[in-house]
């Protein structure tokens, strides 16, 4: 099983899941620097990252070239389903309960939940 990851390291891990392989000279311009982290901060989140277990690094022509073992999408699953366990102990309703009260979910996003709602129901009535 694989350490939780905090807030910066998440949003390092997206950044690699997302445009790797990527060195982290330039995950450092062109992550880090926008967002005002320093090459040494980098470094360090991306090899705590790996040492985690969330990356993995291999060199290439002299440089370590740092990429997610899986595509972004399973990585957002992952820390989603990890929230769902530690935060709400388990239970959906809570996030169901915040997805419906949301003002902000795109017709696109409402598209998604009700395919989604959908696979559920179909899942459910072939187990019956």
């Amino acid at each position: 099983m694989k350490k939780a990851v905090g807030e910066q390291e998440l949003a390092v891990l997206r950044y690699v899941a997302e445009h790797g392989p990527a060195t982290v000279g330039e995950v450092a311009e062109r992550f880090g620097e926008p967002q005002g982290l320093a090459r040494s901060t980098i470094l360090t989140v991306m090899e705590r990252l790996r040492l985690k277990g969330h990356l993995t690094r291999h060199k290439v022509e002299g440089v370590f070239q740092y990429s997610s073992p899986v595509p972004a999408s399973e990585l957002l699953r992952g820390v989603v389903g990890e929230f769902v366990q530690r935060t709400l102990s388990g239970s959906l309703s809570p996030f169901v309960t915040y997805l419906a009260e949301a003002d902000d979910v795109s017709e696109e996003e409402l598209q998604q939940l009700q395919d989604v709602v959908a696979r559920l129901q179909s899942r459910k009535q072939r187990k019956e």
